[in-house]
């Protein structure tokens, strides 16, 4: 170790006591003091400035099979962060650099120098690096652009649309030639926010009637693309309003995470037989390869103000588990970010 401030001896972290049935329960967790790891050869020692919660945190608190493994019990979680390097036994590496890494829901991490990325604090925020230039927004490009195949002149509809993807996707839509982007958000202001922030041509309250009627009245010539964030009654309306040849990317199903009962399926599906539409899921780490590019195309939309993003942020390490409970609830607007 190099250069290595004064640290406290005790870092605070969060671990996962028992598996959540249904809604996750405080009794489910517990926030704990552990000593602060000395790096090893080959890592780094990381004070996290920011940690990030999203809801698929939510399929890791359970056991079963699933495409990453489920969180340990009585041992820390994990998820992304981004912080400051405070020791380092890494090459490239050093006390001052910035790092985005996975070891999150904690304050201090050693992190193996392979799997952290080194980041720019004067590039962007922070923040941003958990979200518009970071896996969400990846997300959001990887999702709309390959997995649905968007062209210029789709129209697009997109649901948790005020939240840290679906923001991105009706924005990267619009910026590409959308002829028409339509969202749906769970209350009147992220409904305004769409419109007046976001330049979305539509957006409606899922909450104020049926979403297949509402989607019907804000896309009257129907949908080419559904970014699927939500499940259940969305999926059926967007499946009852695609056109020919229509694409709907799966990138998650917030709407049944805590059923303890499977979900009924769209009752529509057929209808995919007559508009020859297609439904695929995707993981956003089967995209990395979109990494640069990504970057490129997205960062100088970012850095000029043509794509806007929000975020939400809770402080304080004691609240990253309200902080999870409010994005499974809806209560961000944007990336919900905890900073300690």
């Amino acid at each position: 170790m190099t250069d290595t401030p004064t640290l406290p001896s005790v870092s605070r972290e969060w671990h996962l006591l028992s598996r959540p049935v249904g809604w996750p329960r405080p009794e489910d967790f517990a926030l704990v003091e552990a000593e602060v790891p000395a790096p090893g050869e080959g890592q780094v020692l990381v004070r996290n400035t920011y940690l990030s919660v999203d809801p698929y945190m939510r399929g890791r608190m359970s056991a079963a099979k699933s495409y990453v493994a489920p969180f340990e019990l009585g041992k820390a979680m994990q998820g992304g962060a981004v912080g400051e390097v405070v020791a380092s036994r890494a090459e490239g590496l050093a006390v001052g650099d910035h790092v985005l890494h996975f070891s999150g829901w904690r304050e201090y991490a050693a992190v193996d120098a392979g799997s952290a990325v080194k980041v720019d604090p004067q590039a962007a925020p922070l923040s941003a690096y958990l979200g518009v230039l970071g896996m969400t927004g990846l997300t959001a490009y990887a999702g709309l652009l390959r997995t649905a195949a968007f062209k210029e002149g789709d129209a697009v509809f997109v649901s948790g649309a005020a939240g840290a993807v679906g923001s991105q996707v009706g924005q990267i839509a619009r910026l590409k030639g959308a002829s028409r982007v339509v969202g749906s958000a769970g209350s009147g202001e992220k409904v305004k926010l769409l419109l007046e922030e976001y330049g979305f041509d539509a957006a409606f309250n899922y909450k104020d009637g049926p979403v297949g009627e509402q989607l019907r009245a804000a896309a009257p010539d129907g949908i080419d693309v559904y970014f699927d964030n939500v499940g259940g009654d969305h999926l059926e309306a967007a499946i009852g309003s695609l056109n020919r040849g229509g694409r709907i990317a799966v990138c998650g199903m917030i709407s049944v995470y805590n059923n303890t009962e499977p979900a009924p399926g769209p009752k529509n599906l057929a209808r995919l037989i007559q508009t020859r539409g297609r439904i695929e899921g995707f993981l956003v780490g089967d995209h990395y390869d979109l990494q640069p590019q990504f970057v490129r195309e997205v960062g100088p939309w970012v850095a000029s103000g043509a794509l806007k993003y929000r975020e939400t942020v809770v402080e304080g390490v004691e609240n990253t588990l309200e902080a999870f409970l409010g994005v499974l609830r809806g209560d961000n607007t944007g990336k919900m970010i905890v900073k300690l």
